[in-house]
């Protein structure tokens, strides 16, 4: 690939955005392979867990302006071709995915950030949702996610007024699940990442899509899908193990099935 760097190791599916002389901003050619690396985790038994990051000194800045005002774009095609499909292939994926912000998280990359199961960031990393500064909405869900994770009232002034936010305010809001000293981050979000590919990745799964969703469940459809996932996760070999190795007083080996 040109503008993704995939790796797998440990059992971790790691993506790196890699157009770091434009702070990783989206075009259409980048969109579809990091569309292509999503299908590929999907599909992969060997990943279990994916990890995805920024080169340089950027996570994403969003959408390539450039790319976005050329002759023959459309924007609505960008929305509805690269970034919405984007957002449903990790919601729709799975298995834990862990986003490791390294610097700005701007516009659609902030979005796709929050979009991940478990975000972690660098000290030297910040939010914002630049949108209103060009006269536009937020768009790769962030009018779905940012509300639920902080609160209307936080969501419609970082998105109305473009505030840049620091990570540890994103943590104080509850964007983030923790903030690093920049040195250390990816060695954590790693570390992370591979702790989560040996945990008893349907059962994870499962929790995931339970957690999908509850953003639109009753409580009784909430509570129906959980016993009926419950059930689904009882009858996992993760599950038998985990029993047994309970019941044997040692660690479970956990394989993912």
């Amino acid at each position: 690939m040109e503008h993704i760097l995939f790796s797998i190791n440990n059992g971790v599916g790691k993506i790196t955005l890699n157009r770091p002389d434009v702070l990783n901003s989206f075009h259409m050619a980048m969109g579809k392979e990091m569309r292509e690396v999503l299908e590929e985790c999907k599909n992969n038994k060997a990943i279990r867990a994916v990890l995805i990051t920024g080169a340089g000194r950027a996570f994403c800045a969003g959408q390539d302006l450039a790319a976005a005002i050329a002759p023959g774009a459309d924007i609505k095609v960008i929305v509805q071709e690269q970034y919405n499909p984007i957002v449903l292939g990790i919601r729709n994926l799975e298995k834990p995915v862990i986003c490791a912000v390294n610097g700005v998280a701007a516009g659609a990359g902030a979005n796709l950030a929050i979009a991940c199961d478990i975000v972690l960031a660098a000290y030297s990393s910040s939010f914002i949702q630049a949108f209103s500064k060009i006269g536009l909405v937020p768009d790769t869900a962030g009018t779905f996610f940012l509300p639920r994770l902080i609160g209307m009232q936080r969501a419609t002034a970082l998105m109305m007024l473009g505030d840049k936010i620091t990570a540890e305010q994103a943590m104080e809001f509850g964007m983030v699940y923790r903030v690093l000293p920049d040195e250390a981050l990816m060695a954590e979000a790693e570390k992370l990442a591979e702790q989560m590919a040996t945990m008893a990745t349907k059962g994870l799964g499962l929790t995931k899509r339970l957690l999908n969703a509850s953003f639109t469940n009753s409580l009784k459809e909430q509570l129906d899908m959980e016993g009926e996932l419950q059930a689904m996760a009882a009858k996992t070999q993760d599950n038998a193990e985990g029993v047994k190795a309970f019941l044997e007083k040692r660690k479970p080996v956990f394989k993912g099935e």
